[in-house]
């Protein structure tokens, strides 16, 4: 039988919430991919793992046996990951810093120095990753930290420290009927074409979109899995986006408009890294964040 450490991963989360969409939310992705895991699994195995209809989800006594088994495998496999990676890590003096949006805020320029003084021989890559990893690159091993906006997978993965909160605007395409408001509440974007992220995103496409904000589902005009990808969108004229505070000024250009939101929670700038990672280097990088921002 081809069974993935991935499957059961999927059912151990699905047995711990007893519902698919908030499994899914806890591990971004999407409830159809969700449930053609489950199925699969379950055809493999031949035996149904999970009673379920509209409203409820519940274990089978076939899913009861297995899932201690279950969580086993898959905490012997993530020990497994996390022993190899310190392997691999060991004489390593490079940190490759992963990135969706510009970082700018000072913060390069004041971590590197900080870097220099308390690591000598020590240096920092930057990797940009498109917003279809919303660990910017910690899942698959591409980096070893990341300066990434929450939300990001909250099951125990990954540790952060928020080093800024910045108040949501809007990027509008230059002429569009809102660009000459000081500030637009959020209820007169709502019926607006929006520039998306993928939806392989999960939570962090949702909160860019504040479909936690909305009383209807938001019209997508296009994805876009770069920053500039959307801010060339806008001014396309192909829709709005919502940025944070901080990247309305980065990204400045005389054919957008960005504007503050009102009515809409903050955003969140975190560093992010891999919880089982426990190397002196991404912890004084995570210091040297939170110090730089947070002073």
């Amino acid at each position: 039988m081809d069974i993935r450490v991935q499957d059961l991963r999927y059912f151990v989360a699905v047995a711990d919430e007893l519902s698919f969409t908030r499994a899914a939310e806890a591990l971004f992705v999407s409830q159809p991919a969700l449930s053609k895991q489950i199925r699969r699994l379950e055809a493999a195995l031949g035996a149904r793992l999970l009673d379920r209809d509209r409203r409820t989800v519940a274990l089978t006594e076939a899913g009861a046996v297995l899932l201690p088994r279950a969580r086993q495998m898959v905490r012997s496999w993530c020990g497994a990951e996390a022993e190899i990676a310190a392997l691999a890590a060991t004489g390593r003096t490079t940190l490759t810093v992963g990135f969706q949006t510009r970082i700018g805020r000072g913060l390069i320029p004041a971590i590197t120095t900080r870097m220099r003084e308390a690591l000598p021989g020590w240096r920092l890559v930057f990797r940009q990753v498109p917003w279809h990893d919303p660990t910017a690159g910690l899942a698959r091993g591409e980096t070893d930290v990341a300066i990434a906006w929450l939300p990001v997978p909250a099951d125990g993965t990954y540790a952060w420290k928020v080093v800024s909160t910045e108040d949501r605007w809007v990027a509008l395409p230059g002429g569009h009927r809102l660009a000459e408001r000081e500030v637009v509440p959020f209820r007169e974007l709502e019926a607006e074409p929006f520039l998306a992220l993928p939806a392989s995103a999960g939570p962090t496409r949702d909160f860019w979109l504040a479909t936690g904000q909305r009383d209807c589902p938001p019209r997508i005009a296009a994805e876009a899995v770069t920053a500039e990808e959307a801010m060339e969108g806008v001014a396309a004229g192909l829709g709005v986006t919502l940025i944070a505070a901080g990247d309305a000024e980065i990204n400045r250009r005389d054919d957008v408009v960005c504007r503050p939101v009102e009515g809409l929670p903050p955003s969140r700038l975190a560093v992010v890294w891999r919880a089982v990672d426990e190397r002196p280097a991404v912890r004084l990088f995570a210091e040297a964040c939170v110090r730089c921002l947070c002073a």
